[in-house]
């Protein structure tokens, strides 16, 4: 006679999780610069006879361009009528803004199982 050892496994539920997300949503205030330009034109009369029409030229932070006009006399001539001047003045300006941001959070909840139901008695 002799005796022997049998092992065997079960799988045996001792618990189980239900995971789920939600969604929380924030409202932040972003703040950011904005750049931009504006144009001012300022005319300047000249009424000079001109041999050729000049080119356009910028002065500084100025663009001039020149403006002509055909004026009969006995001949005709280029007359320098006026110049715009186009200035650009740089701007900036702060703002904010509302901005949504969502965070996911993980919910986990523990379920009971139908062995735990059966031995709480």
């Amino acid at each position: 006679m002799e005796e022997e050892l049998r092992l065997d496994k079960q799988e045996v539920t001792t618990g189980k999780v239900r995971v789920r997300t939600s969604v929380d949503v924030e409202t932040e205030m972003v703040k950011a610069t904005l750049d931009g330009e504006k144009v001012e034109v300022t005319r300047v009369p000249i009424d000079r006879i001109v041999d050729r029409a000049p080119e356009i030229r910028t002065e500084n932070d100025v663009t001039i361009i020149p403006i002509l006009e055909e004026v009969l006399v006995v001949e005709k001539r280029l007359v320098l009528k006026e110049e715009l001047h186009v200035h650009k003045r740089r701007t900036s300006e702060d703002v904010e803004t509302p901005v949504e941001l969502r965070k996911q959070r993980a919910v986990i909840e523990r379920v009971p199982t139908d062995d735990d139901a059966n031995t709480d008695t």
